[in-house]
């Protein structure tokens, strides 16, 4: 039981942390978030059911479609539902994103159904056993994918040009503009990703739940607490939590059931929030006068 949690809890914790990623990207370089993030997570694994059962794409094409369709719905969040309110110095975006992925979840009702239907995978077929505990490859795959994804954006902000380009926005984007950086697609870039990731969390989670329509409303939502307990910008600080928290969901579930887990969990979270308010590893904003 206990190594059957643990694994579970590395999992979700890993997915989550793997969604709030998306969240760190887009506020890291432009200090706004796309809360149709859930729809992300949704539109990747209804995508990859569609390209892999329902058209019988192989897995090798129909995963890099799916994503590619998350990364163009994250251009069309921030071209449509984010850069006009940013620009005009409004906060509209907040709920233009929200309206946006209410938008998508229901357009995704009415084209994929209501009906749950499972995705198959070769890594959720048969269990193998780690001590004792029967365990599907693919439980043990998300938290590999989950944290060499934290790895890589780390890297990548810090060692390469590309990553030069998104700090030099985040620091000052009009500097950045007189430096001949195209801030907009820069954005949009970050946006992009950010969907992409959302997406690639659907895809590994969709063989061991169900693919419906709504199914990425909660974990988006889940995940945004996570950014922020973990301290938006932040990237080791967003994988961190995001563990903490499958953890803590996976034990209480295990433990109390899972009546009690969305009750015990956010209230962890407001206290660990209420201890530090700028997250796990954030840091406060310095104003200057």
């Amino acid at each position: 039981m206990l190594t059957g949690t643990l694994v579970s809890g590395l999992g979700l914790g890993s997915m989550y942390g793997l969604i709030a990623l998306g969240f760190h990207i887009t506020y890291a370089v432009s200090g706004t978030v796309n809360f149709a993030q859930g729809s992300a997570v949704t539109l990747g694994a209804v995508l990859g059911y569609t390209f892999a059962v329902t058209l019988g794409w192989p897995g090798w094409l129909a995963a890099p479609a799916a994503l590619a369709g998350c990364a163009l719905l994250g251009l069309v969040v921030e071209r449509a539902l984010v850069r006009p309110f940013v620009e005009r110095r409004s906060d509209a975006w907040l709920l233009a994103t929200v309206a946006g992925g209410i938008v998508l979840d229901n357009a995704i009702l009415f084209t994929f159904g209501k009906e749950p239907r499972s995705l198959p995978s070769p890594l959720a077929v048969a269990p193998v056993e780690v001590f004792g505990t029967g365990i599907y490859p693919l439980q043990l795959v998300i938290p590999v994918v989950g944290i060499s994804a934290a790895f890589a954006i780390r890297a990548v902000f810090r060692g390469t040009d590309l990553g030069r380009v998104l700090l030099a926005v985040a620091q000052n984007a009009d500097a950045a503009r007189l430096m001949g950086i195209d801030v907009r697609r820069t954005v949009a870039a970050a946006f992009a990703l950010s969907a992409l990731l959302a997406g690639a969390a659907g895809l590994l989670i969709a063989p061991l739940f169900s693919v419906s329509a709504e199914m990425g409303t909660l974990f988006g939502l889940k995940a945004f607490a996570v950014a922020i307990l973990g301290g938006i910008g932040s990237a080791t600080g967003v994988v961190l939590a995001g563990l903490l928290y499958g953890m803590v969901e996976a034990g209480v579930t295990a433990t109390l059931g899972s009546t009690y887990t969305q009750l015990v969990v956010f209230s962890v979270i407001i206290l660990a929030l209420a201890l530090r308010p700028d997250g796990l590893l954030g840091r406060a904003a310095v104003n200057k006068v």
